[in-house]
C-alpha cells in the first residue's frame, strides 16, 4: 500500500524520494541543529527526553536509532538509559558527520556507532535489538511498510519500537496557530539562517500528508506490531508512537 506522504518529495526531480531526502539533509547538515532548535522553539528537547524515558521499563541493552541525523536521540538515549551499544543509522553522510563529532566530543565512540544504511534494507541480523527508535524521520521514508517490516525483523521478541513524529493539531485554536506558524514563521526563520528554503517548504508539506493518530496505529498493527499506543505533545504538534514485537 502506498501512503500520500511517500509521494511528498523535497524536490521535483525524477530521483527516488530516498535520494532526494539524502541530498536535502546533506545540504542543510551544517546548520541543521541550530535551525531545528529555533523552529521548534526548543520544545523538541522535552519531547525527546520524555520519549526516551518511556524506554526505561524495557531496560534495552542494544538500541538501533534509525534516521539518526546528527545523533541527538542516540546521545539522549545513552545519557538516560546507559545501554551497552547504540547503532545510529542514516542515509545522509553529512548529518552523521556532524553527529560523529558530537559523539567524539563526549568520548562515547565505544557506545554509539554511526553507519550509513537505508531503513528499508537494513543489514542487521534478525532479532538484534531490544529497542528501535526514530525521531522525526518516518515522514521521510520512501516505503513505510517496507521500513516497518525491517524494524520488526531486527527487533527481539518483546522489543519496543518507539518513534516521535511531527503531526498536525486536530483542534482549534492550536490548529490555526500551527497553520500560521508553518506558513509564515518557518520560511522567515529559514531565510534568517540562510538555509535552503526548499527544505522548510517540504517540512510542513510532509507533516500534512503524514498518516497520524489511529491511522498510524492501524499501519503498525498491519505490519505485525502489538500493544500499540500513542501520546500527543503540545496539543498535537508532535506525537509519540510505541509498539511491541
Amino acid at each position: 500500500m502506498s501512503y500520500k506522504v511517500e509521494q511528498v518529495n523535497p524536490y521535483n526531480g525524477e530521483q527516488r524520494k530516498s535520494e532526494q531526502v539524502k541530498k536535502m539533509f546533506n545540504e542543510i547538515a551544517p546548520k541543521y541543529d541550530k535551525l531545528n532548535g529555533a523552529l521548534s522553539l526548543g520544545i523538541d528537547d522535552y519531547w525527546r527526553s520524555d520519549a526516551i524515558r518511556e524506554l526505561r521499563r524495557y531496560q534495552p541493552r542494544h538500541i538501533l536509532d534509525i534516521a539518526t541525523g546528527t545523533g541527538d536521540f542516540a546521545l539522549l538515549a545513552e545519557k538516560i538509559l546507559h545501554p551497552e551499544k547504540i547503532y545510529a543509522v542514516d542515509i545522509s553522510e553529512g548529518m552523521m558527520s556532524v553527529g560523529n563529532k558530537k559523539v567524539a566530543a563526549k568520548g562515547l565512540e565505544h557506545v554509539i556507532t554511526f553507519e550509513q544504511q537505508d531503513c528499508a534494507t537494513l543489514t542487521f541480523a534478525d532479532e538484534s535489538f531490544d529497542a528501535v527508535t526514530i525521531a522525526f524521520g518516518v515522514r521521510n521514508f520512501e516505503d513505510i511498510d517496507k521500513s516497518f517490516s525491517q524494524v520488526l525483523r531486527v527487533l527481539r521478541p518483546g522489543g519496543i519500537f518507539l518513534f516521535l513524529e511531527l503531526t498536525t493539531p486536530e483542534q482549534n485554536p492550536m490548529r490555526s496557530l500551527y497553520n500560521s506558524y508553518t506558513k509564515h514563521v518557518m520560511p522567515f526563520l529559514s531565510g534568517i539562517f540562510h538555509t535552503e528554503r526548499k527544505a522548510y517548504e517540504y517540512l510542513p508539506e510532509s507533516i500534512a500528508a503524514f498518516p497520524q493518530g489511529r491511522e498510524m496505529m492501524l499501519i503498525l498493527k498491519k505490519n505485525g506490531f502489538r500493544n500499540i499506543r500513542l501520546r500527543r505533545y503540545t496539543m498535537g504538534v508532535a506525537t509519540l508512537y510505541m509498539a511491541e514485537k
